[in-house]
């Protein structure tokens, strides 16, 4: 036995490594935490081992080793846990050592696995044992470490043994904890690479174009946690590059299937044009998802946005207010992106008036289907007022994008609407006027492979107005080399006969085959060229998504005793309370033209809860007005009440003498009863879901009250009023926190408004309970896609849906419920959103379900040039070695307008 020691005159066994190294056919290691220093000091002798294993430590929950075990991401929870302890100045000076440690990592002569805690709390004895090409083997064990750094600065103990039981024993230790441990991911070998080969490129200008994109998202807090853009998101920012390069002006109508994460493809996009010099970005969205917005810019992108508010200031990333002079100051955003809600656009505001005035170089639109005519006796009618605001500011625009699950909702016609949109000041999307691409009803059956062209003239007048790009088609090739025309251009006023005889009967063989696949026509159109859609369906077969099933309660109308049909049996009071609700707007319906819309609001927060229903309508005695929170519909924020007659007054006063003294909720019943009851879904963590604040805070407060053992329970909402509950202790958290503890399993239990439906992954609970039903498909798949995501440990989760009997809330579910029967695409042919009017008459509602299901499938031809192109073919971003200051990143988009 030699013993060693880092006291001064005391033998160290760095050169007594270096000796059974060079002569070592096996080495097996027992580490600390795995880090790239790990084997500073030995790597010239390591890189002449046969075969070197090492077992290191790791503070990660053995339900994230799980996951490790099976998602296609399975690295990122392991480079996250890597990365804390890495910082951009150990890349800097340990360059060499990244490179070291990576070559012998791709040359798989060295093979590190991770133990969890639960096998392994914690590594701290490091042992080892070495076998050399003569076949003997010697061990050690104690704190001693590889480096120079270890020994130089550390007080370090070891021992070596060379007798056959010690080595034996050695070795026993290390097969146990290898054979608990995982391997290394793929995505912490790929970041040690990236170090290793790290350049940073301090301003924009300074890096190629094609790579400022993965170059400026690389070390974003996103990649930083280990998450990644998903391959359909880098390819939509990847097409925005290249129709930017192409065309001068990217004009993209982005409609992905709901959950697939578009608004962050959005921002990614827009930071790119901010950084590329193209000007200022605004985005319009509905009140409700401003700060959704601005929490994804930063917290995923770190972009810093402003967002202009009700009080005519702009509100930062951090939540400070910056005041302005007035609602004309919304034309000077403190930040690049601004970020202002479609109400204002919706009325004639001063804002709407000074944005018209503005030029900028990219616009977004989210939620872009609520632009559009009115319908009357099944003709088009007028533009509402944001269709009319986005054709006049599209016009001032160099970028213009779009986004929405549902670009139909039932009329095909209203894709056009969006269309037109996009190709204002920018021609080269349907065509100068004239062109029959202007048409939807002249070109839907070339669209949908119904018919094809056989007259040649006609042919031309669809190929030339707009002249698609050179290698969409090897025609166009031959076209613009035909007629001379440059790729800037895109309209050619020659006729066919222009055209080399060989193009010519190209032109008519393209406009009339027919055959298996899709058309010409379907390839080739501006439909398909400018609108970017993928399907969750698909990306599931792809293996890009998990297939996680849902199981929806109650499973059967009489699962538990307090359900009669889909609906939880109600009090006296709650039903008194909904009948005067019901009275106030039947008087609301005489005075105003918005009363439909009132009636849907009033009667959906009735709906949502006593407390809700309480709190809403002593808001309307006390200020004559309805708070818009938890409101997305553009009627929100035109809809004026004016003074309370003295029928409405009268039924509100109903509303609030039934419920103020509290009765009880069949709702918080219910809750408790899943949580604490025979189902037991507190142990596998839960999310309680409310559109409204009223009726969150109430049920986090009751929770507190009910749940025993100081159970830790979390009100994720609005940026200053989300809290932590523990017994008696109330905190404000800020959400960040609420993230954080949720993903380490800390906080099993979460109430959340709708303000969580983006930016927040929750897949280490694994059941969510919906208090209220907004009518809107698209937020329940939100909802439920906070959980159903990669990284679910269980193969199927449970959702929850509460409604009370005999109300319209009940008569909504059960329509909808019909559609959820599927356990793993929920809402895949549900309209993103339900018309107020379509909820009048309930029997009108299945049927424009239906009607909805057909044209969405009329319309499946707008996907085809988009379903083989999910993932690009470029390197991965999160392999990017070129990297863009991020001071500079920063600077440039806190830029004033």
């Amino acid at each position: 036995m030699k013993r060693y020691s880092s006291r001064p005159q005391q033998p160290l066994p760095r050169e007594r490594f270096r000796e059974l190294l060079q002569q070592a056919r096996h080495y097996d290691r027992i580490a600390g935490y795995f880090r790239s220093s790990l084997l500073e000091l030995v790597y010239e002798d390591l890189a002449q081992v046969e075969q070197v294993r090492v077992v290191c430590n790791s503070d990660l929950d053995p339900r994230d080793i799980a996951v490790a075990r099976s998602a296609r991401d399975k690295g990122a929870a392991l480079k996250e846990k890597w990365t804390e302890g890495e910082t951009v100045i150990d890349t800097v000076l340990a360059r060499e050592r990244y490179q070291r440690l990576y070559e012998l990592l791709v040359r798989r002569n060295l093979d590190v696995r991770v133990v969890g805690r639960d096998k392994a709390p914690f590594l701290h004895g490091k042992a080892g044992v070495i076998e050399s090409k003569s076949g003997s083997s010697t061990s050690f064990i104690g704190s001693g470490n590889e480096t120079r750094q270890g020994w130089a600065e550390h007080y370090e103990l070891m021992w070596e043994d060379d007798s056959p039981e010690a080595v034996a024993w050695v070795q026993a230790e290390f097969d146990y904890l290898w054979n608990l441990a995982v391997p290394l991911p793929d995505a912490v070998i790929d970041e040690i690479g990236r170090r290793a080969h790290r350049r940073e490129h301090a301003a924009a200008e300074d890096c190629p174009p094609d790579k400022l994109a993965p170059a400026a998202v690389v070390e974003s807090p996103m990649y930083g946690r280990g998450e990644i853009l998903m391959p359909w998101q880098r390819s939509f920012v990847t097409l925005f590059a290249q129709h930017r390069a192409r065309f001068g002006a990217a004009r993209l109508l982005l409609a992905d299937e709901v959950g697939l994460g578009k608004t962050l493809s959005l921002a990614t996009a827009a930071m790119l044009s901010v950084l590329l010099g193209d000007g200022a970005v605004l985005v319009l969205c509905p009140a409700t998802l401003t700060l959704q917005w601005q929490t994804e810019l930063w917290d995923k992108l770190g972009v810093p946005s402003a967002v202009w508010t009700s009080r005519k200031s702009w509100l930062d990333h951090h939540g400070h207010e910056i005041r302005t002079n007035g609602a004309a100051d919304v034309a000077r955003c403190p930040f690049q992106v601004g970020i202002v809600s479609t109400g204002l656009i919706f009325r004639h505001t001063t804002e709407r008036a000074s944005l018209l005035e503005r030029r900028f170089g990219t616009l977004i639109l989210d939620e872009a289907h609520r632009a559009r005519r009115g319908a009357r006796l099944g003709k088009r009618g007028a533009a509402n007022n944001l269709l009319d605001f986005a054709q006049r500011a599209a016009a001032n625009s160099r970028h213009v994008l779009l986004g929405t699950a549902t670009p139909i909702q039932t009329d095909v016609r209203e894709l056009w609407d969006l269309l037109e949109i996009l190709n204002r000041g920018a021609n080269h999307v349907l065509g100068h006027p004239g062109s029959p691409w202007h048409s939807p009803d002249q070109v839907l059956p070339l669209l949908t492979g119904q018919a094809v062209v056989e007259d040649e003239d006609e042919a031309w007048n669809l190929v030339r107005n707009p002249l698609p790009p050179r290698g969409e088609d090897a025609f166009f090739d031959y076209v613009r080399s035909d007629l001379g025309v440059p790729d800037h251009a895109h309209f050619s006023s020659r006729p066919s006969l222009h055209l080399g005889g060989d193009t010519r009967d190209m032109l008519v063989e393209r406009a009339t085959e027919r055959g298996r696949g899709p058309t010409f026509w379907q390839r080739t159109n501006p439909v398909v060229r400018h609108t970017v859609l993928r399907r969750r369906s698909a990306l599931e077969e792809a293996g890009y998504l998990p297939r996680i099933a849902v199981d929806v309660h109650p499973l059967s109308e009489h699962e538990k005793p307090f359900f009669v049909g889909l609906g939880l049996l109600t009090n006296t009071k709650i039903d008194i309370a909904y009948h005067a609700a019901e009275d106030f707007t039947r008087e609301l319906r005489k005075r105003t033209g918005s009363a439909g819309f009132l009636r849907s609001l009033m009667l959906q927060r009735i709906c949502s809860s006593v407390a809700s229903g309480l709190a809403t309508a002593k808001k309307m005695l006390e200020r004559g007005e309805m708070d818009d929170e938890g409101v997305d519909d553009e009627a929100a924020e035109s809809a004026e009440i004016g003074l309370l007659t003295g029928a409405e007054t009268a039924a509100l006063q109903r509303v609030v003498d039934a419920l103020e003294d509290e009765p009880t909720d069949p709702k918080l019943e219910a809750v408790l009863h899943y949580l604490l009851g025979e189902p037991d879904w507190l142990s596998y963590g839960c999310i309680v879901f409310s559109q409204y604040y009223d009726t969150a805070a109430w049920v986090a407060a009751r929770l507190v009250e009910k749940v025993p053992g100081d159970e830790p329970i979390a009100l994720y909402a609005g940026a200053d009023r989300s809290r932590l509950f523990r017994g008696a202790i109330v905190s404000d958290v800020d959400r960040d926190a609420i993230k954080k503890a949720v993903k380490n399993r800390e906080i099993r239990l979460v109430v959340a408004t709708d303000a969580a439906c983006e930016g927040l992954n929750l897949q280490t609970l694994g059941t969510l309970i919906n208090v209220d039903l907004p009518w809107n498909p698209s937020r329940l798949e939100q909802r439920i896609g906070r959980i159903k995501r990669i990284g679910q440990t269980r193969t199927s989760v449970d959702m929850l849906n509460l409604v009370y009997a005999g109300t319209r809330d009940e008569a909504v579910y059960q329509r909808l419920s019909e559609r959820l029967k599927n356990r793993y695409d929920l809402f895949g042919s549900l309209p993103d959103v339900i018309e107020d009017d379509w909820i009048d008459d309930i029997e009108r509602l299945e049927e424009k379900l239906r009607e909805f299901i057909e044209r969405k499938r009329e319309a499946n031809a707008f996907d085809l040039r988009y379903r083989d192109t999910v993932d690009p073919k470029d390197e991965p971003w999160e392999k990017c070695a070129e990297v863009l200051s991020r001071r500079d990143l920063i600077e440039r988009l806190s830029k004033p307008w």
